[in-house]
């Protein structure tokens, strides 16, 4: 039955947990719920497993009790095949539970998909970058750093930053994040885009700290953006 399913994996995930690991990711991840401690590598593992089964059967059915079985879903739909649409809705009921960084950007770099459909994927996102909450926006924008940053859609990118105004903490890190990734991909849109951009000062100010502590931007870059900051 599904609760002996559920039963088996918290069995799995518990001999998988290591205390250490527990404690320090307590520090890390400001997740309300309680961390087992178990290692990427190993959900990663199991989430490839549980998507191969039945991974609507294990959506539908799994709790959230620990912050490892939010994980567990992050990236069952990133490995997920079958219909976009019904992905979508998949990851429509999962994005409202998201609390902490580390589940949101586990979901949002594992889905693939968006490389498959990106046309259908920038228009859903585009629902996320235009609600006002911390994650809705940090989903957007991790999204567009983790598969959005192409010829064909650098500009669309760079122009939405500016729309993803959410005033919190995790918003403002991952667009400069984006904007900084940007910046080591195409340097003179981003370059432009600096130049002339809406951002409050301490999200600029951050994406330019950012690309001074990246390897991929050149040090002559680096003497002209040191001169940029606000």
């Amino acid at each position: 039955s599904i609760m002996d399913r559920i039963n088996e994996l918290n069995r799995e995930l518990r001999s998988l947990r290591s205390e250490k690991l527990s404690r320090f990711s307590g520090g890390l991840i400001p997740t309300g719920k309680p961390i087992l401690g178990v290692k990427v590598p190993e959900l990663r593992k199991i989430a490839k497993r549980l998507a191969k089964e039945d991974w609507k059967g294990f959506l539908d059915t799994c709790p959230e009790d620990y912050y490892e079985h939010q994980m567990l879903k992050a990236f069952v739909l990133g490995y997920a095949k079958g219909d976009l649409e019904m992905i979508l809705s998949y990851a429509d009921a999962f994005i409202p539970h998201i609390q902490d960084w580390a589940v949101n950007d586990g979901f949002c770099q594992t889905f693939r998909i968006s490389r498959k459909y990106p046309k259908r994927v920038w228009q859903w996102l585009l629902t996320y970058a235009g609600k006002e909450d911390e994650y809705s926006q940090r989903v957007a924008a991790v999204l567009m750093l983790s598969h959005f940053l192409t010829e064909e859609y650098i500009d669309d990118v760079l122009a939405l930053l500016n729309t993803l105004t959410c005033p919190a903490y995790y918003t403002k890190m991952a667009v400069a994040w984006c904007a900084a990734t940007a910046y080591a991909k195409f340097p003179e849109k981003t370059m432009d885009f600096l130049k002339n951009n809406t951002l409050d000062n301490w999200t600029y100010n951050k994406s330019i700290q950012k690309m001074l502590e990246s390897f991929r931007v050149s040090e002559q870059d680096k003497k002209i953006l040191r001169q940029m900051k606000r």
